[in-house]
């Protein structure tokens, strides 16, 4: 059995809010140094070199990457032989972002109440997700997510005669209708099967896999590259303003789901997808 103070787990996720805020993943600027390279449009090459250029300046400046500075998701993959000693691990995650984001000087989006509206002027409550895993490490993945991408979110239930042709409808279909809204290039995570919820959860979860990584199962391999293939075919391009580069990655997660159901969720992310993850 290990023991793991809470305070550790407060620091480091201080210390991610301020990181993913300011900083691009690799894996986000290898895909999009890819992107650069492969536009076509050269308004759409405009954008790109404007955005990356943006990002310079957030890094050097330590200034946001994005004005809206998300609301925290937390991923808790918690080993079954660690012991976590001290404050409450809800309230020391919490804490973490409270932190993060009043030190940090990043926004506070998130409001008390979804009717009352009124701001909790820290960014806290964070949406965690808990994992019991084995080992006696603990995994943090922080995903501050802006609201711009997160409003383009759908969900399908879709019958199980639909099968991948309409799985692959009911993705490019949500791109579609997010168009510009989603400030592409776009990562779009997808989640197949499970249950309502579920399905939710993974499409949220595949946003946080590496961008330049792919699915080990192959057919799921297939369906991402096809994806990625059309999507960029629907000309939307960088800011929505026409090209060849509308989304960077599809990340695609499955689960095993009912005889009755194939539930299908798109969560699509913005140009920088903000993700950082820490073992401990």
């Amino acid at each position: 059995m290990r023991n793991i103070n809470a305070s550790e787990i407060t620091k480091n996720i201080k210390e991610m809010c301020i990181e993913a805020n300011h900083f691009l993943s690799e894996d986000m600027i290898k895909v999009f140094a890819q992107a650069k390279q492969q536009e076509q449009s050269p308004l759409g090459c405009q954008i790109l070199d404007q955005l990356d250029e943006n990002l310079e300046i957030a890094a050097d400046d330590m200034i946001p990457i994005c004005q809206d500075t998300g609301m925290a998701v937390v991923f808790m993959e918690i080993g079954q032989d660690v012991h976590i000693e001290g404050e409450n691990l809800e309230d020391a995650i919490n804490e973490g972002v409270r932190q993060g984001y009043v030190d940090g000087y990043l926004r506070k989006s998130v409001v008390k109440d979804p009717i009352l509206r009124e701001n909790t002027k820290d960014n806290t409550p964070a949406v965690i997700h808990y994992s019991i895993v084995p080992g006696e490490n603990i995994k943090i993945t922080l995903a501050p997510k802006g609201f711009g991408s997160e409003n383009m979110s759908r969900i399908f239930m879709l019958k199980p005669a639909d099968g991948i042709e309409g799985v692959r409808e009911a993705v490019l279909c949500a791109v579609r209708d997010a168009g510009p809204n989603a400030c592409p290039p776009m990562v779009v995570g997808v989640g197949i099967g499970g249950t309502f919820e579920k399905c939710a959860y993974l499409s949220k979860k595949a946003l946080t896999r590496p961008a330049d990584s792919s699915s080990p199962i192959p057919y799921v391999k297939e369906l991402e590259e096809e994806l990625l293939e059309k999507i960029n075919r629907l000309g939307i391009g960088p800011a929505g303003l026409g090209g060849t580069q509308t989304a960077l990655a599809v990340n695609v997660e499955t689960y095993p789901t009912h005889i009755a159901g194939l539930p299908v969720a798109v969560n699509i992310c913005c140009h920088v997808n903000r993700h950082v993850s820490r073992v401990l």
